[in-house]
């Protein structure tokens, strides 16, 4: 007799095998050649940008917004987590180094992807308690006119994120500091609980303030670490990138399906880590207040090259150049302990306990807000979302006692299931986005260095842009 891990891998199986692999790719190979490859071509737009650390009129009416660098922060806060340190880990395990140049590919295409959605949150934001709220649910229901699909996609997303990847965020940090310290889960996960019930209850902006502290610090403690890593085994560098392109293309992994479990495994830890074209981070590029929807879509496209191509590959890169991945009894993020521990010693081991607190603990509170912006869209009941708070955080401690390829499996179906949702939308949509990115690029080609929007700029969208 199956048990419930059985069926919830069956499913995710043929989920991943038949349905998204070629849905995220045709929608990200489409969206790169009609953006005219947005993502390439923008990168310098995309970092001056991120310069932008104030709301431009925040104060405006007793309006509270956050900037455009802290909604780019949130959204890298649930990006950056165990994505990056235990699923760049599985990924090399299951899928072999070759899952890691998919992860690559993922990330340069699924920018694009990335851009069209969080373009559309800022469209169609609405205004709530003197603030915007937005994401995949609202531009579903306005722009497709199907309140159904929105509500479909905003209670998938709520399990997916407040549930299962929370879970996995929580499991993996108390695996760690078990590692690291002999700290029993049940100690952590109800340290970890309480801090959650703390930051949540205090909104977006303290989650954003939060945010916009932690990720810049852990983002490049991790990178400088890496980086002497490299330094230290330069030499070797060539091999590895020799091993990863050599896994991902090579006869003996086609003729033993090596090919397809690279791939299989590098979109799926790619997606989970990056979160592009999954409806995610939409959720908060709506609250950002900008002159123009096109600077969010910049923005969150940089948010998948720094996720993926910089502290994914990190990851990566100390793995392999550590000799990890050979050993069957590690994975996860107890790989990623071993692989340092053997180039730095044991302050290898504590330091990657240390990232993954900051790292997966700032997914947990950046993971938390999509999912209220989402029970805010389902119904406008206060008592209803305190609720789900609570929740979220029993869900917190509860990841820190199942097991781990039990949330691995779950997060896989449920994040699945909603990307299928928001790929259809964006999909539907994705020409207004890219009538908004056609007014920007005139108006920088006019000189304007400042390019804004306003509903009449294009009669086409006025009846959807509300808060423009």
């Amino acid at each position: 007799m199956e048990t419930l891990n059985d069926i919830i891998t069956s499913v995710n199986d043929v989920l991943w095998t038949y349905i998204l692999v070629a849905m995220l790719l045709a929608c990200a190979l489409w969206f790169t050649v009609k953006g005219r490859f947005v993502q390439f071509r923008n990168i310098g737009e995309m970092v001056r940008l991120l310069a932008d650390k104030k709301p431009s009129d925040g104060s405006k009416n007793g309006e509270k917004h956050i900037s455009s660098f802290q909604a780019f922060a949130v959204s890298i806060a649930s990006r950056v987590g165990t994505g990056n340190l235990a699923g760049v880990a599985t990924a090399i395990v299951v899928g072999g180094p070759g899952a890691v140049f998919w992860m690559w590919l993922i990330a340069l295409l699924g920018s694009a992807s990335a851009f069209v959605e969080s373009t559309l949150a800022q469209l169609y934001k609405r205004r709530a308690d003197n603030a915007f709220i937005g994401g995949p649910a609202y531009y579903i229901e306005k722009g497709m006119g199907l309140r159904w699909m929105g509500v479909l996609f905003a209670v998938l997303i709520s399990i997916t994120f407040g549930f299962a990847f929370n879970s996995v965020q929580s499991n993996t940090i108390c695996a760690a500091w078990e590692s690291s310290f002999g700290i029993a889960p049940a100690m952590s996960g109800t340290v970890l609980t309480i801090l959650t019930l703390l930051i949540i209850f205090g909104g977006i902006h303290r989650i954003a303030k939060v945010s916009s502290t932690l990720v810049p610090v852990m983002a490049l403690g991790y990178i400088l670490l890496a980086l002497v890593i490299i330094a230290i085994n330069i030499r070797e560098l060539p091999d590895v990138f020799m091993t990863i392109i050599k896994n991902a293309f090579g006869w003996e992994q086609a003729v033993g399906g090596g090919i397809g479990a690279a791939l299989m495994q590098g979109i799926k830890r790619g997606l989970f880590s990056n979160e592009a074209g999954m409806g995610s981070a939409p959720n908060v590029a709506a609250t950002a207040h900008t002159s123009h929807p096109v600077k969010q879509g910049l923005i969150q496209a940089l948010g998948v090259f720094t996720d993926t191509l910089i502290i994914c590959t990190c990851t990566a890169f100390i793995i392999l150049l550590g000799g990890g991945g050979t050993d069957p009894e590690l994975n996860g993020i107890k790989l990623t302990q071993d692989a340092l521990t053997r180039e730095i010693g044991s302050a290898g081991n504590i330091f990657v306990a240390i990232a993954i607190l900051l790292f997966a603990f700032s997914s947990i509170i950046g993971n938390y807000y999509y999912d209220e912006a989402n029970i805010r869209f389902i119904t406008k009941n206060r008592g209803v979302l305190a609720v789900y708070r609570i929740l979220v955080a029993s869900m917190v401690m509860c990841g820190a006692l199942i097991s781990l390829d039990m949330a691995w499996n779950l997060a896989d179906v449920t994040m699945g299931l909603m990307t299928i949702c928001n790929l259809i939308a964006i999909s539907y949509l994705s020409n207004e986005a890219f009538m908004l990115l056609k007014d920007y690029r005139r108006q920088k080609r006019e000189g304007i260095k400042n390019p804004v929007f306003t509903k009449d700029s294009i009669p086409s969208l006025k009846d959807k842009a509300e808060c423009w």
